[in-house]
């Protein structure tokens, strides 16, 4: 059961305020000061309006009248100043926190909550959620206007703060059905723009697609598909904004002119004076304070929305990493009964599974069998649900963090290559690249020929640096190279190679390219008679474990590879070339 200490739509907000703490209570002290001096103000102008009509001196209050004047403005600019800064402050520590938290979580966090609606709750919401210490601290004064009006009225005459309660709690039920209200159709607005920010990221990504099928129209009415709900969520929002303020509107003059009325009344009866009638109407102005309740109220009520939409993202859970090292050893993987479901269905049931030391294991096995699901648990890209996992003897996740990252390297079949030059991605994963690793990495991945044709060799920026598909893998696999480790795990690394290339690198990989365990998710015949073992998966289990040549006179192990039975010769042809 989730509490409040531990529920992160409440703990982010807290832990985004201490961040700023310092900031955000000096705000609080501003804006109260600045509440302070607005209820000063009208009793000096009372006082001085009395001291001339009766025609006595009354510069020091005409001063005094002055000074809150000026005093108010100046305060009213720092505010504006702790406002933007706290907000500032606030939306920079949300993004940082959540952006290392996306991190961490790896892909559980795109395959839940998608990348489009993960990068609109990161910036949008990120943004709105940082007005909520502000936005309260501002309240606490917009607040304090109300009450100090209130009891200023009290001090003026008993019966004009009665008179002013007496219609009060219609004003109170007003703005709280209007907080409620608006937190709602702000989270329905909300919810719409991720839809729309997720499926133009998708559109985006496959925008080559999109242009070689000519539906450009057909996925443009996709992306804008949410767009009219959005537009009654947003309207739903502004009437509801809107109603609250002219009920609110509504009842303020009314309660104002009570106040006057009644004053009215006292001044006929001398019980007041004609400043203390002035004072009083300013005191009814500001006891009814409408207008900056309902904008502070309107501000948390997004914030409070967007925080929730944090909160959902932060509790997703991040892996937790143990504390042990790993001993010295070869690189020796395992897998005891694992178990994998994605959407509710077993991918892996049961596999077990050993990759001896300094070897190769071509794995492979029909679309959806599980093949990239299991590279992504050998390195604990993800746990799996069942099982566990070891190298080396120490299961994956009772190793520290930097150490499981340091003995595993990876390549993908569609690398994203991150870094200001080509120098710069290769050697992403270390501390201390020398230009001599990261150009052997790059040999023994067959791309420095292409990478020295570039303006500036290496050290050509990413965006400068034109490359196909190929040499965008082979870039990937020299990444991998150049980290090192015990563990090498290539995840259809080489789908986008040619023949000649591919069979160059596994030979080099074979010839001590690398001395790391290698973990290959093969889909090529040639690829898995170069390994030292191939696992077959088939069904969501280890169907059998052998060299190539003895696994290819099963039938249905060269349908597997060859993809339908009338390819199984050419496959046999390549597999043995």
């Amino acid at each position: 059961m989730t509490t409040a200490a531990d529920d992160p739509c409440r703990a982010l907000p807290r832990s985004a305020t201490r961040h700023s703490s310092a900031r955000i209570a000096a705000l609080c002290l501003v804006s109260t000061a600045a509440t302070g001096a607005g209820l000063l103000l009208p009793a000096a102008l009372g006082r001085a309006l009395d001291l001339l009509l009766a025609g006595a001196p009354a510069t020091g209050w005409v001063l005094c009248c002055a000074a809150l004047v000026l005093t108010l403005a100046l305060l009213d600019a720092c505010q504006s100043l702790l406002v933007g800064t706290v907000d500032a402050r606030t939306t920079a520590w949300l993004r940082g926190r959540l952006t290392g938290h996306v991190l961490a979580v790896g892909p559980r966090a795109t395959d839940r909550f998608g990348a489009g609606d993960l990068v609109a709750r990161l910036v949008g919401n990120a943004a709105q959620a940082g007005t909520a210490p502000a936005a309260r601290a501002v309240l606490l004064a917009a607040l304090t206007g109300p009450v100090g009006g209130i009891v200023a009225l009290a001090l003026i005459d008993p019966w004009l703060a009665a008179a002013f309660l007496a219609g009060a709690p219609v004003l109170a039920v007003l703005l709280r059905t209007f907080a409620r209200d608006t937190s709602r159709c702000v989270a329905r607005y909300q919810r719409e723009q991720g839809r729309i920010a997720a499926a133009l990221a998708e559109a985006v990504d496959g925008h080559r697609t999109i242009a070689a099928a000519g539906t450009a129209d057909r996925e443009t009415a996709r992306i804008l598909r949410p767009l009219p709900e959005l537009s009654r969520a947003g309207h739903r929002m502004w009437q509801v904004q809107g109603r609250a303020a002219a009920q609110a509107v509504t009842v303020a003059p009314l309660l104002q002119l009570g106040v006057v009325a009644v004053a009215g009344v006292l001044l006929a009866r001398h019980r007041l004076s004609v400043g203390e009638v002035l004072a009083a109407s300013r005191y009814a102005v500001l006891a009814t304070g409408v207008g900056m309740l309902v904008a502070q109220l309107a501000g948390v009520a997004r914030a409070r929305a967007a925080a929730v939409r944090l909160g959902e993202v932060v509790a997703e859970p991040a892996s937790a990493h143990g504390r042990r090292r790993l001993p010295p050893g070869p690189g020796r993987l395992e897998l005891r009964g694992v178990i994998a479901r994605r959407g509710g269905t077993a991918v892996l049931n049961g596999v077990d599974l050993v990759v001896p030391g300094g070897t190769t294991l071509a794995v492979v096995g029909r679309s959806g069998a599980g093949k990239s699901v299991l590279a992504a648990l050998a390195g604990r890209l993800a746990d799996p649900d069942g099982g566990e996992i070891l190298l080396d003897g120490v299961p994956l996740s009772e190793l520290t963090h930097d150490e499981l990252r340091g003995a595993v390297a990876y390549a993908f079949e569609r690398p994203v290559l991150l870094g200001g030059t080509v120098e710069d991605a290769i050697g992403l994963s270390l501390t201390a690249p020398s230009p001599a690793r990261i150009r052997q990495a790059a040999h023994t991945a067959h791309a420095d020929d292409f990478v020295s044709r570039l303006p500036h060799g290496y050290a050509t920026a990413l965006a400068d640096a034109p490359r196909s598909g190929g040499e965008s893998q082979r870039l990937g696999l020299a990444r991998a190279f150049a980290h090192g480790g015990r563990l090498l795990i290539l995840d259809d690394a080489l789908s986008s190679l040619d023949t000649v290339t591919e069979a160059r690198i596994t030979e080099a990989l074979a010839d001590g390219g690398s001395p790391a365990t290698r973990l290959l998710i093969a889909h090529r015949a040639a690829t898995a008679a170069r390994a030292d073992t191939v696992a077959w998966l088939d069904g969501g289990r280890v169907r059998a474990v052998g060299r190539h040549e003895e696994l290819w006179g099963n039938a249905a192990y060269r349908e597997t590879l060859a993809g339908t039975p009338g390819d199984a010769s050419a496959a046999a042809d390549e597999a043995h070339r």
